[in-house]
């Protein structure tokens, strides 16, 4: 469906006397003031984003992958128009989970389409924020690429705050004294933070490009905006990678401190066995029913021999436990 739209000129929105529907009419009345107009969608069907691309002039085959979403970050050229694909990104911390959606730009010297799927990175209060900066949206569609890159961005780090709390977690619950099983919330992080990865590397290019003025349809002027969205966006992927290689270390933390405690255990039990196998060597030994042996006829005999059970028994139990190994 569409969110808004609306024409722009001189760094302001201006009244039109059309439909919000009327995309040729809206087109026509900002290019002939000097200015541009922005069309908002969400999750458009074919049908509907084809009204869209006949009155913009879009390419078939970007068009195509607006419709069908799922594609990776990526900045192409059609004619007279760019195609940029954004990743969005917000964090459910009840299930330590990522969830993905896509943002579609298609711009032209007058125009920007921008189509949204999913419920991440609303464009709605961008719109406003930009609205508010006349000295910003006085770049023209460049202006909104920016707003929209700025807005996404700035989600990519919120993840990361999420993230940065939920890496601390884990490090302490690795590193207590009590036994814990944090693998799975480990590799559940990991996961994550590669769907994050797939959202930030492929988009530093085309930011860099935006920021050094060497793609045609985005001003040179607006060269400073992007580099401020691009040092954000090197500041999350950073973080991507020192949170990765933190998850990494902690488990194989996680990974050394199961051995040692299998160790402990097994000394435990080695400790353990060897207090019950003395007893029963000596209780073996007067078990075996031989006719000559020694003690056999003595009246002090069996409490001797279980005086010696557990003497030993207690020697050994002194000693394992000297040792630490109880």
């Amino acid at each position: 469906m569409i969110v808004d739209s609306a024409v722009y000129r001189g760094g302001h929105r201006v009244e039109v006397d059309c439909g919000a529907h009327d995309y040729h009419r809206l087109r026509h009345l900002a290019a002939d003031g000097g200015g541009f107009v922005w069309v908002g969608l969400h999750h458009p069907d074919e049908h509907e984003l084809g009204h869209v691309a006949d009155a913009f002039d879009l390419h078939p085959l970007a068009v195509e992958d607006a419709v069908k979403a799922h594609q990776r970050p990526k900045l192409e050229h059609y004619d007279d128009s760019l195609f940029l694909v954004l990743k969005t990104l917000w964090y459910v911390d009840e299930e330590d989970a990522v969830e993905t959606g896509e943002i579609n730009l298609f711009v032209g010297r007058d125009f920007v389409v921008s189509v949204r799927h999913g419920h991440g990175s609303e464009l709605a209060s961008a719109r406003l924020e930009l609205e508010s900066h006349e000295q910003v949206l006085e770049h023209g569609p460049s202006a909104v690429v920016y707003a929209i890159c700025d807005r996404v961005v700035d989600g990519y780090r919120d993840v990361m705050d999420e993230l940065q709390v939920d890496v601390d977690e884990v490090e302490e619950s690795v590193f207590s004294e009590r036994r814990t099983n944090d693998s799975m919330r480990i590799y559940t992080l990991k996961r994550e933070l590669a769907e994050v990865r797939r959202a930030v590397m492929p988009l530093r290019e085309p930011t860099r490009r935006f920021s050094l003025g060497e793609v045609e349809l985005v001003d040179v002027d607006a060269g400073p905006f992007f580099r401020d969205v691009l040092d954000h966006l090197n500041q999350a992927a950073e973080a991507v990678d020192t949170l990765d290689a933190l998850l990494s270390t902690a488990f194989d933390a996680h990974v050394a401190r199961i051995q040692m405690q299998q160790n402990d255990d097994m000394r435990k039990i080695s400790a353990g066995a060897a207090l019950v196998v003395v007893p029963t060597l000596i209780a073996g030994i007067y078990g075996m029913n031989f006719r000559v042996m020694p003690e056999l006829d003595w009246t002090l005999g069996y409490p001797f021999a279980l005086l010696l059970m557990g003497g030993v028994s207690g020697l050994l139990w002194w000693f394992f436990r000297r040792s630490g190994w109880l």
